[in-house]
């Protein structure tokens, strides 16, 4: 990694979690919908980056958003979550849509609609896993379910419209 990319990556991270915690945390549709936009940090790491690190980081992320939310590791285990499954993800998604060899995580690098593909299946593990972490119970299937595609739509609609207001 180069140091641009280095404090690109850096001010990305401040961006997403200032966002998160002084605007976005108090942004809820219809009460159905949650914007979680700190997951777009996760989701722009480097591909480079080995998988220890990335888990290390999403766990910091998870944490620093449940100090401010009071929700002791939820945020954090769904987190880890969807950054053990993200290289899984990638690989996918390079194999369907013949990706280049060095990946760069940004709407302007890979297109929106890849770009979108990429948010969207993994913003979907977090939100399915944090909304049934909160909800302890499979009693709730069908509204958590509904709960996590709307905030899953609303949280991929709101990164892609910070990807569009950032440069690289």
């Amino acid at each position: 990694m180069t140091l641009r990319e280095i404090l690109n990556t850096a001010f990305l991270f401040v961006l997403y979690l200032a966002l998160q915690v002084l605007i976005v945390r108090n942004l809820v549709l219809f009460d159905i919908a949650f914007c979680f936009i700190y997951v777009g940090c996760i989701l722009l790491l480097p591909y480079e980056l080995s998988l220890t690190a990335t888990l290390l980081i999403s766990f910091g992320i998870g944490m620093t958003v449940d100090m401010f939310y009071n929700t002791l590791g939820m945020h954090a285990a769904a987190t880890v979550l969807m950054a053990y499954v993200r290289p899984a993800v990638v690989r996918f998604q390079a194999s369907q849509r013949g990706f280049e060899s060095r990946i760069l995580f940004s709407i302007h690098e890979m297109g929106a609609r890849n770009f979108f593909y990429y948010i969207v299946i993994l913003t979907l593990i977090h939100h399915t896993a944090l909304l049934f972490i909160e909800a302890n119970s499979l009693t709730l299937l069908i509204p958590t379910l509904f709960k996590a595609l709307a905030s899953t739509l609303f949280t991929a609609f709101s990164i892609m419209l910070v990807q569009y207001f950032t440069r690289n």
